[in-house]
């Protein structure tokens, strides 16, 4: 019989499955970000009993029509449903105007009574930090959650000024005493202050301009911020025996497909890179987003890359 590897061996060959560029030029976020899916895992893994409030939404203006994007509130609904399915409480924040996606992909992933938190732009985001302090919150998970830039309004990938349509939730993000996980795909998410600015600036487009400048203690890079979500599902799936097959039922096609489709039809939602309401994620059909779910789950099923 061969041996299965540690799970560390295993959570890092994980990581390198989702550190596919997909035309960002990103690979040096990726270096610089590396070991931090076994970090993220390990402290969620840990925790006993561990209470989650999940961060998302990335609104798109010129949309067609505006809209939430899809990568984010998919991710956030696949791993709302796995915390709650091994009895992780979790809740989700976002801005009115990204609330219906968020709602949309929760039903889909069959969760919808996950609470959600609901900012108005502009409002005071204080009731909300207490909310999340009463409710126990232990750490919070920003998915594709664009964050603030050095000189304050958080920006797109074109380098727009989207402040008005979204609430500063980085304040949140770091409010505490939660501990702090990101998952970002283009350097202008919050978290992805845990990377030195210059970095961003001299691999991404606009680097300079878009970088996010709150940090998260764990910050985890991928092509598409979905597969985060996928990579950090496996990753505790391989940590924790007891909750494993529950987790890999997560990771399946079937779910995935379902929540996109009722985030883009009911969202509605719209593809982040081409702005269209379409299956798509980041202008990437969903077989190629299933094609990196299935080797997550795959590995984590044998315990040895594949």
């Amino acid at each position: 019989m061969e041996r299965r590897p540690d799970p560390h061996a295993l959570i890092d060959r994980i990581e390198r499955l989702i550190h596919v560029d997909v035309g960002r030029n990103i690979t040096g976020l990726f270096d610089a970000a590396r070991g931090a899916l076994w970090s993220a895992a390990s402290a969620l893994a840990r925790t006993r009993p561990a209470r989650v409030g999940l961060i998302t939404g990335f609104y798109v203006p010129q949309g067609s029509p505006p809209a939430a994007e899809t990568d984010g509130p998919v991710g956030a609904a696949l791993l709302a449903k796995g915390f709650e399915a091994v009895g992780i409480p979790c809740r989700v924040a976002t801005d009115e105007p990204c609330r219906s996606a968020c709602a949309a992909s929760l039903a889909g992933a069959g969760v919808p009574e996950v609470p959600i938190d609901v900012v108005a732009i502009g409002a005071p985001l204080a009731p909300l930090i207490e909310t999340w302090r009463y409710a126990g919150i232990t750490h919070a998970i920003a998915i594709e959650r664009c964050g603030r830039s050095a000189d304050g309004p958080p920006r797109n990938m074109r380098g727009q000024d989207i402040g008005s349509y979204t609430a500063p939730l980085d304040d949140l993000f770091t409010a505490g005493p939660w501990d702090t996980i990101a998952i970002g795909d283009g350097g202008n998410e919050i978290g992805m202050g845990a990377i030195s600015r210059s970095v961003i600036a001299g691999h991404v487009a606009h680097g300079e301009t878009i970088a996010c400048v709150t940090a998260a203690r764990h910050l985890i890079v991928a092509g598409v911020s979905n597969w985060g979500a996928y990579a950090l599902i496996g990753a505790l799936a391989a940590l924790r025996e007891d909750w494993r097959g529950t987790l890999l039922a997560c990771l399946d096609e079937t779910v995935d497909r379902a929540v996109l489709e009722a985030t883009v039809e009911h969202g509605p939602a719209v593809d982040g890179v081409s702005r269209l309401r379409t299956l798509t994620v980041d202008n990437l059909d969903i077989a190629t987003h299933h094609r990196i779910l299935r080797m997550v789950r795959t590995m984590v099923e044998r315990g040895h890359a594949i």
